[in-house]
């Protein structure tokens, strides 16, 4: 938009975010913004600001919408306090390659090393939680800023990228053009080398036991149908991280579930531990990922990596095969280079899953819950009753291994969304809010804990003003207890800085204007969440839950620790 007419930096920043396609930004006001508060109240028809009560919450709720939508999410902040709380928010991003945008307001140029209130180094404060900072350092500069910003979040391996833009600039005047072309996700298709894939497929075809481990580049580069085409063709079971969770429909007669250290199915460790060819696809690879590099081990198998970055592909395996460029592409390459697998071996090897999972699922072993209640027969009964399409939330503690395990995935897609970039509390109360911003009139369950609530509790004032549709399921039981089962296994049980009072969350949540309760079983849970899908209305549960060192989740390393081997984990 131009024609000779001058219109200051807040105005045009609105109108490059709205040709970028940016339909939702999530903020909060503060001093320097007023000027693109003002520009925003202008379009309220075009491009919906979303109030949040905290900065790090606001990027939260961009990081899920990001996630769940596969688009940029687009956060704001104000200089000093709005930034440096952001920052808790972003290096999540960051290690679990989201693609965001964060409009981040400064002081005035010429108050730059006066010691102005807010002023900050904002580049060096965002430089390790982005992939790119960039100061906007005059009006008519905005528009390539915002088209280079979206570019760069989603080129390569996407990321938070973050736009600075000093006041003055904001309330300059200028007639500039701020026509923007949306980005998309990924930016390119970039496929791998022909000498690559011929080689992978090679060794791929050779193996007796080949299998795939999917992460969330699949998710990014809507690969699915690829993934399970090229899946069936090789007759290889398919394992995904937390993040790559839904690469694959976990009924597909192909699926192991997780594999790795934190909410997997023993047999998809146990498989991948005995395979002697591994796919990863756009996945890290890590020490969680690989259960500490034993699921597969290092020195076994023949692993091939297809990531869209150089640097990561083959990083956590020496002397694996990289294969470079976008997941979707480089699986239909590799679909086409490998041969069909002979129908006696795709009979085993799906006999072969069918009857691991029979043996897991039967192999349940008794849990007392002391009179609490179960978080693994919470999960497991809500599940059943919720609908495919529903978008569910969880905290990175208690939430993750129970969800991670036990809550299966009918089709393929994203349906499951659990931080393990950096493992932040706090994501799942203001993440359910970004949720459903991308996803109007879909049920969002939402798991999150009492640690959670004490820093994140505002998400559900918002919740309450927007009228959204979010069920929260708040596993109570007073203590950190993630680090208290670390202190119970490891440390002798020498707890210290973990507990604190058991309090009434359903009461917090009603002072919000929810509706809440405390269930005291499971019947009556079920009842309620199925109400709350049904009314399509905001729903709190308390519920009152043994800590994890009383009641064991399904985590590798802490199974293996009962059961006599006591060396702490290595992240």
């Amino acid at each position: 938009m131009s024609g000779g007419i001058e219109r200051n930096g807040g105005q045009i920043l609105v109108e490059s975010l709205i040709g970028a396609g940016t339909e939702f930004i999530f903020g909060v006001p503060g001093d320097t913004g007023v000027v693109f508060y003002d520009a925003l109240r202008e379009c309220t028809g075009r491009i919906r600001h979303v109030l949040a009560n905290d900065e790090r919450c606001a990027v939260f709720m961009a990081d899920v919408f990001a996630r769940s939508s596969n688009r940029v999410g687009v956060a704001e902040v104000s200089s000093g306090g709005g930034a440096t709380f952001a920052v808790g928010g972003l290096g999540e991003a960051l290690a679990a390659s989201v693609p965001l945008v964060l409009i981040a307001s400064d002081i005035q140029t010429r108050s730059r090393g006066t010691g102005a209130i807010t002023e900050t180094d904002v580049v060096a404060l965002f430089a390790g939680v982005t992939k790119r900072q960039e100061i906007v350092l005059s009006t008519a500069a905005i528009p390539q800023a915002v088209t280079m910003a979206f570019a760069a979040a989603t080129s390569g391996r996407p990321g938070p990228v973050v736009l600075i833009l000093p006041e003055d600039v904001l309330e300059g005047h200028v007639d500039v053009t701020t026509k923007t072309i949306p980005s998309h996700l990924p930016s390119e298709r970039l496929p791998a080398s022909d000498k690559s894939v011929a080689l992978a497929a090679a060794t791929l075809a050779a193996a007796k036991r080949p299998a795939i481990v999917a992460g969330s580049g699949v998710h990014w580069s809507a690969a699915w149908k690829e993934l399970a085409a090229l899946s069936e063709k090789l007759a290889a079971p398919v394992a995904t991280t937390i993040h790559g969770k839904g690469a694959i429909s976990e009924r597909h007669p192909l699926s192991l579930g997780i594999v790795g250290s934190n909410g997997a199915r023993p047999y998809a460790n146990d498989y991948l531990a005995d395979a002697d060819a591994v796919l990863f696809i756009g996945t890290r690879a890590n020490s969680t990922d690989t259960n500490g590099f034993t699921s597969p081990p290092r020195n076994g198998p023949a692993v091939i990596q297809i990531d869209i970055e150089a640097e990561r592909a083959g990083r956590n395996f020496p002397g694996s095969l990289p294969l470079v460029g976008d997941a979707r592409t480089i699986l239909d390459q590799l679909r086409h280079a490998v041969p069909q697998a002979a129908e006696d071996v795709s009979r085993a090897r799906i006999a072969e899953l069918a009857e691991r999972r029979t043996v897991w699922r039967s192999a349940q072993p008794p849990r007392s819950a002391n009179g609490q209640l179960d978080p693994y027969e919470i999960i497991s009964a809500i599940s059943r009753i919720a609908a495919d399409d529903a978008i569910v939330v969880g905290e990175p503690g208690t939430p993750t291994p129970y969800l991670s395990s036990y809550w299966e995935i009918p089709q393929a897609g994203r349906r499951v969304i659990l931080p393990r970039g950096h493992g932040p509390m706090g994501y799942a109360l203001p993440g359910a809010v970004g949720a459903a911003m991308a996803h109007p009139g879909k049920p969002i369950i939402a798991f999150t804990t009492d640690g959670s609530l004490l820093m994140a509790c505002g998400a559900l004032e918002q919740v309450k003003r927007l009228k959204l549709p979010i069920t929260y399921i708040h596993f109570n039981n007073a203590s950190l207890g993630w680090i208290k089962t670390l202190q119970h296994l490891y440390f002798e049980r020498r707890f210290f800085g973990v507990d604190f009072e058991r309090f009434d969350a359903a009461a917090i949540a009603r002072g919000f204007g929810l509706e809440a309760s405390r269930p005291a079983n499971v019947n009556e849970i079920v009842a309620a969440v199925k109400g709350g899908m049904e009314s399509m209305t905001p729903l709190f549960l308390d519920v009152w839950v043994p800590a994890e060192h009383e009641l064991l989740p399904p985590v590798a390393p802490w199974v293996a620790a009962v059961q006599g081997d006591v060396k702490r984990p290595i992240y």
